[in-house]
């Protein structure tokens, strides 16, 4: 099985490596659409700043060439706010393959948030083995209001986003490689669908 990681500038591509390594999984780092195109699963992981991130996909192509993919693909933290139409950071039009924007918690609010959050789970492929309201390690200082492709709920003073899926794209705004036991179950799941 050939599992693409998406490399840009992201901070955490290491750790997630690390991830799926201790699931037997040894990804592909890659920006070739050609092996992304081939993959049996992409990861697209990310801890960064919005528009520089989305400057490297236009150069690359990939911004067009990202929503054309149909096998299962997986956001993780700035990777689920790039699938988005719109961020508020640095006003950045995004991917648009989720019809949300992604929004600057209040300044009423410390941020980033940081730390251990529970989530409560409905039915889905990403959760399965998982207790109802498991706890994820969460880094943001954006966030995603609760919408029809949300696949989770959870609060920091607000409701916000944890998770969102439409078609093959799966997104988290935790993250998995540094979650612990759920957190390798929601990479596992990911490698199944």
């Amino acid at each position: 099985m050939l599992v693409a990681l998406i490399d840009y500038p992201a901070g955490n591509t290491q750790s997630v490596i690390y991830a799926l390594n201790r699931i037997g999984i040894e990804p592909v780092l890659t920006d070739d659409a050609h092996i992304l195109a081939t993959a049996d699963k992409v990861i697209f992981p990310g801890v960064g700043e919005a528009s520089t991130a989305m400057r490297h996909l236009r150069q690359k192509g990939l911004d067009i060439f990202i929503p054309t993919l149909k096998q299962p693909f997986l956001g993780i933290c700035l990777g689920m706010q790039l699938l988005c139409s719109h961020s508020e950071e640095s006003d950045t039009p995004c991917l648009g393959i989720i019809p949300e924007k992604v929004r600057l918690f209040p300044k009423t609010l410390k941020v980033p948030h940081m730390g251990w959050n529970t989530v409560q789970l409905p039915e889905n492929k990403l959760w399965k083995g998982l207790e109802a309201e498991p706890y994820f390690y969460f880094v943001h200082s954006y966030y995603v209001e609760e919408s029809p492709y949300s696949i989770g709920t959870s609060a920091y003073s607000l409701p916000f986003t944890p998770a969102l899926q439409k078609d093959n794209f799966w997104a988290v705004q935790f993250h998995p490689e540094k979650s612990a036991e759920a957190g390798q179950m929601v990479l596992k799941n990911f490698i199944e669908i």
